[in-house]
This record gives structure tokens, sequence and C-alpha cells, in this order.
């Protein structure tokens, strides 16, 4: 069974990029409502996972620390 996850404001393209190299199961899709990410759902909450972890890696960046 696939599940649709939308994908949250402030991801960005590299971040993606490098999402759909790690799960290539894992497919982008675009609906009225913006875009969504489709896959199983293990897949998709391990990609949950790495979304929150590369976004707070960036924000560490741009922190400075």
């Amino acid at each position: 069974m696939k599940y649709e996850m939308m994908i949250p404001p402030g991801v960005s393209g590299q971040i993606l990029a490098r999402l759909l190299e790690k799960y290539p199961d894992i497919t982008i899709k675009q609906s009225d409502d913006g875009p969504f990410l489709l896959g199983d759902k293990k897949n998709l909450e391990e990609a949950r996972d790495y979304i929150v972890k590369a976004l707070n890696e960036r924000i560490k960046e741009l922190e400075g620390n």
C-alpha cells in the first residue's frame, strides 16, 4: 500500500535530492495542495526522520554552532 506525506515548507531541493537517492522507492508527486512524497509507510517514516535531521543540521549551520 502506498502512502502520501506532504513536504513541509522550507525543505530545500538539495535535501529532497539526497532523500530520493537514499530512498529510491519514494517519489515526489504534485497536487493542488503542493508537493508530497509517495511511498510505503516504513520508508516515509524514515524519510520524515531524515528531513527533520537535515533541517536541524541546517539550522545549526546558520546559527554558527
